[in-house]
């Protein structure tokens, strides 16, 4: 997307915790307002919330993280998992939260996007002293079946092998995703009616998922089968429920923002167009400004 107004300048750099090294983008480190971490959806990484990142980095600092086996991060640590376990989103929270440290910042605004939003959910009940807001910008509330279906068949471990399968498999599912929901069902009834992206965002996603083909699902897998029915009642931080209006998960919303009565909550335009992405902005600033 081509911004045709003034945005700030994102710069990009590492930081060590247990595990090695966690890539993020960062904007207006000089900003003396509290920052804002932002954590993304999957798949892909924070360079997917380039445009958002420029224009928060206008007015406060802004600090997006890759999470663990995305992007430019280190893979988690999957060490201690026996066959058929998986990690958690709490082990996700935690790892930003270390980053965070890393970066000695302690008390923060949270948005998170889809992963990123259970994600900044599970950040928000551990360390309530830490979050000064929390901004949830797309997230679902799946049935019992839904969940178990998704964990069959929405993000597999990819297979690296010498006929490049790996590569076709990746740019049909990122595609995909923007055809179909949920992608693999792939018939009229699943149609979404979005589009595509332009060729260059397609290609800079994939680009992105292929980066971490061998741990992209993890933290996908993670989200897909966290419960955060009983979590999300219980937040007690400031709150903003939003979903754009061409998200997939907005079929999901109403029933999320009964889940939140003390939340406000919203419908965005999204960030399809420059016009949407700067009042998508703007709605956003007004909960956060107000929380400084």
């Amino acid at each position: 997307m081509t911004l045709t107004f003034p945005v700030a300048k994102i710069r990009r750099g590492f930081c060590e915790i247990e595990e090695g090294q966690v890539h993020y983008r960062e904007a207006n480190k000089e900003s003396g307002l509290p920052p804002l971490v932002m954590l993304h959806a999957s798949p892909g990484s924070a360079k997917m919330l380039e445009p958002y990142i420029g224009l928060f980095g206008r007015t406060r600092r802004v600090i997006a993280l890759d999470t663990l086996g995305n992007g430019d991060s280190i893979g988690p640590d999957t060490g201690g998992l026996l066959p058929g376990q998986r990690l958690t989103i709490d082990y996700f929270a935690d790892a930003h939260v270390r980053a965070l440290e890393a970066l000695g910042i302690v008390e923060f605004d949270l948005y998170g996007s889809h992963t990123g939003a259970n994600i900044a959910c599970a950040i928000a009940h551990q360390y309530p002293d830490r979050v000064r807001s929390l901004l949830l910008d797309g997230i679902s509330l799946y049935t019992r079946d839904e969940r178990a279906d998704m964990l069959e068949n929405y993000a597999p471990g990819v297979k690296i092998d010498l006929n490049g399968s790996q590569f076709q498999w990746i740019w049909t599912f990122v595609r995909d995703v923007y055809l179909f929901w949920p992608w693999y069902k792939r018939s009229a009834e699943h149609a979404r009616k979005v589009g595509l992206p332009n060729a260059e965002e397609l290609h800079d996603k994939v680009v992105e998922v292929l980066k971490a083909a061998r741990t992209y699902h993890i933290a996908y897998q993670a989200a897909i089968a966290y419960e955060k029915e009983p979590i999300l009642s219980t937040i007690t931080v400031p709150m903003l429920v939003a979903c754009a209006r061409t998200d997939m998960f907005l079929e999901y919303f109403d029933a999320v923002r009964a889940l939140v009565p003390q939340a406000e909550s919203l419908v965005t335009p999204g960030t399809s167009t420059p016009e949407a992405l700067e009042a998508t902005v703007e709605m956003f600033c007004s909960f956060l400004d107000r929380e400084m």
